[in-house]
């Protein structure tokens, strides 16, 4: 008896089997299925196209169909943002139909998933089965690494047509091949900014890539390029769309209107010599309360940015926009247009500020009692730099602070030093990392490079501030209103474990599976003080800890040893701290500027995104720094310098110059003499022959062999009479070697 042939599928029922089977359907399976066979496989050939063609049909990777619409099993997102639980919400990177693409979900507690908005994944979909959700649930199969095409470099003319661009980047390896038509005015040694183009010349200039000159920036050499080299190299914008310079010039000066007056109390504000913006002022006394006997009352009074940046205004939308304020030896790129960071917002000496402040009392024993938050008009008695501060208490006083040491600079340090035992019993981190600070001369070239000053007046300040900042999240958690948390969390087990067998290497115990709090870290510290290893130690434990962020979810403050802690002292450089105000505002009811239902819809987001232009600042100031110190140091070439070994790799070590900071590289090609392995547990180098190791933290001369102001790079080479005298030995071994053979010759 003949088979039956299978009826030829129509369109529903090859739609029914493609969503049946995701990612499994194609041409070849809906054959197989359907017992396709002979002429009929050119029929379903033109019913497929037709569905194509009718918009029932996609296909996807591989040839893989899906139905129009619906979303194929592996597929390319886009990162749009974070939802209110801190899971991704993702769109197809190619979505082209005219309604909205399904939701896509990519859960925080998925390790996987370390990106951030405006990142790309390839991804595999499957329905979200949670009850009352619709859309799909993502896993990631890997990132998609997305290259820049626009380049910061250095332009040099071949000839009248050719010209290539050197980047400044010391890790992009490339040449840039600029066709004559493509310089737009751009002359030798002109900093640019290039495009570029897609595929390769085919031409003697082959290993070059073709692009195009989009902007010039004036000559590599002027002083200025060395810090603009970052900004654009970042992506940090430096000038403020017309709309925000226009809508800050509109700002009013202060009047007290509902406000508590706070002019009659003695505030100072307290900043580095070359501050021009004022975020914070301070007063206290010691509590007349005589049930808090040898207590104290301290007052820390706020820029009241919030009163001048309204939520969807046109300067909120560029403060979220750029973060923070990033800061150069040469130059400060702010948050908010200078109208505002210099003027209105800034509490300048003798001039009324608006101001939201926070009164904090404490006991004998630095504990605190009770918070009070108060908006209000102030009128700074002083703006002092650290060093006048701190001289006068030390009794050093000038016209500026003889006035002020009884009234107002004793109190404020005898409230210190009652804050300081809370301080000591929380135990905080206490890392001890140098900085170092570049002087410019009036033509904006490095003077000189010093160490930064690490005074008591440093501290106050600073445990002043941190107190404010435990209020604000204390408050607002209290109040149950979203709060942007600063939250940094403990180190992971991995660093632990790799700090541990560092430590062991040294012949220190780092006990595992322990407890972690900040005072174990700090009882390391207390052991190597004094000893060669203090430096590194204190660098190998900071590079152990986590990478402190924003965050609506509390996580707490590991470094500082709290529970609960977020920004709320400096809202003309950090966004962060403007919608902690807002946010103060909106729970204490001090007005109708406060916390938006558009800030706490989008708050997982913005904490992403305030965390990365935090970082990308950080890079940009880094960056600058390292260009500062190549400059400063290409008339030294050839000199010989102390440093410490500040990283090991298999490809030679990195160190740190005592005297600059300047860090540079020590290919170990360049080491000659033995030949050395690479111990990446015990971080260190060691000779095969002469056993000499030189590991993380080690102090050692370098000879100064190149500069790259441009880039920022310093290649060392490595000066050791131990191996130099090991390398003789082996010469005059060799000689020998050479010599009896040719007598026995």
């Amino acid at each position: 008896m003949a088979k039956m042939k299978a009826p030829f599928p129509n369109a529903d029922q090859i739609l029914e089997f493609i969503r049946e089977n995701p990612g499994r359907a194609s041409k070849r399976e809906i054959t197989r299925a359907f017992q396709i066979k002979g002429e009929d496989k050119i029929k379903l050939k033109k019913v497929l196209r037709k569905m194509n063609l009718d918009g029932l049909l996609e296909k996807s990777r591989k040839s893989k169909l899906h139905v129009s619409g619906d979303l194929p099993p592996v597929l390319i997102v886009e990162i749009s943002g974070i939802d209110n639980f801190g899971d991704l919400t993702a769109r197809p990177a190619n979505w082209q139909h005219s309604k909205n693409p399904p939701k896509i979900l990519m859960f925080a507690h998925d390790q996987r998933n370390k990106l951030g908005p405006g990142d790309k994944a390839l991804v595999r979909i499957t329905p979200n089965k949670n009850k009352g959700e619709t859309g799909y649930v993502a896993k990631v199969i890997r990132k998609i690494e997305q290259s820049s095409t626009q380049v910061m470099g250095i332009f040099n003319s071949d000839d009248e047509n050719i010209a290539f661009v050197n980047p400044t980047d010391k890790k992009d390896r490339n040449k840039y091949l600029i066709a004559k038509n493509d310089w737009n005015e751009a002359k030798d040694g002109t900093l640019v900014l290039i495009q570029i183009k897609p595929g390769r010349q085919r031409s003697r200039h082959a290993k070059a890539k073709p692009a195009k000159v989009l902007k010039c920036f004036g000559s590599v050499d002027d002083p200025k390029s060395i810090s603009l080299i970052a900004i654009i190299s970042q992506g940090i914008a430096v000038e403020f769309p017309d709309n925000v310079i226009k809508e800050a010039k509109k700002s009013q000066n202060p009047g007290l209107r509902k406000r508590t007056d706070l002019r009659s109390l003695p505030l100072i504000t307290v900043d580095p010599p070359d501050a021009r913006d004022h975020d914070d002022a301070i007063w206290a006394e010691m509590d007349p309360d005589p049930n808090n006997a040898g207590g104290c009352h301290i007052l820390i009074a706020i820029a009241d940015v919030a009163e001048y940046v309204k939520p969807r205004s046109a300067l909120d939308q560029e403060a979220r926009k750029r973060g923070n304020s990033t800061y150069f030896p040469d130059r400060v790129v702010p948050m908010l247009p200078e109208s505002l960071s210099n003027g209105l917002c800034s509490l300048h000496e003798a001039e009324d500020r608006y101001t939201l402040a926070v009164h904090i009392w404490f006991d004998k024993r630095g504990e605190k009692i009770r918070h009070k938050f108060v908006r209000g008009l102030m009128n700074s008695l002083a703006s002092l730099s650290y060093q006048e501060f701190q001289s006068a208490r030390d009794g050093k006083t000038c016209g500026r602070t003889s006035h002020l040491l009884d009234k107002v600079i004793n109190p404020l340090y005898d409230a210190f030093e009652i804050l300081l035992k809370g301080r000591t019993h929380r135990e905080p981190l206490e890392l001890f990392v140098p900085e170092k600070k570049i002087n410019l001369d009036d033509e904006g070239k490095v003077a000189s490079i010093t160490n930064r000053e690490n005074i008591p007046a440093h501290k106050l300040v600073e445990e002043f501030m941190v107190q404010a900042n435990v209020a604000a999240a204390e408050e607002l958690e209290k109040r149950n209103v979203p709060c942007m948390y600063r939250i940094h969390e403990q180190p992971s087990l991995d660093k632990l474990e790799t700090l541990r067998q560092f430590m062991q290497s040294l012949d220190y115990n780092f006990a595992k599976g322990q407890a972690i709090k900040p005072k174990i870290f700090n009882n390391l510290l207390e052991k190597v003080v004094g000893t060669p290893h203090e430096s590194v130690i204190n660098t190998i434990i900071l590079r152990t800890q986590m990478q402190a962020k924003y965050s609506p979810d509390n996580h707490g403050h590991f470094g500082l040893s709290l529970t609960k802690y977020a920004h709320f002292t400096s809202p003309i450089r950090r966004y962060a701290d403007v919608l902690i105000h807002r946010a103060l505002i909106k729970a204490l009811k001090l007005g109708d500027d406060g916390l938006s239902d558009g800030d706490i819809e989008h708050l997982y987001e913005t904490a992403e995104h305030i965390s990365n232009t935090e970082r990308n600042s950080m890079i940009a100031e880094r960056n600058s720094t390292e260009r500062y110190v190549a400059h400063y140091m290409y008339s030294k070439i050839d000199e010989v310098f102390e440093g410490k070994i500040g990283g090991v790799i298999r490809a030679g070590l990195f160190v740190s110059l005592i005297e600059t900071g300047g860090e540079g590289f020590i290919p170990i090609s360049s080491i000659v003499g033995d030949y050395f392995f690479y111990d990446k547990d015990h971080q260190l180098i060691q000779g095969e022959h002469s056993g000499l190791t030189y590991q993380l933290g080690d102090s050692i001369n370098v000879r100064l062999k190149e500069a790259n102001p441009v880039s920022g790079g310093l290649i060392f080479q490595l000066m050791d009479d131990n191996l130099n005298k090991h390398q003789k030995r082996n010469t005059a071994r060799k000689n020998n070697k050479t010599v009896r053979k040719r007598k026995r010759k």
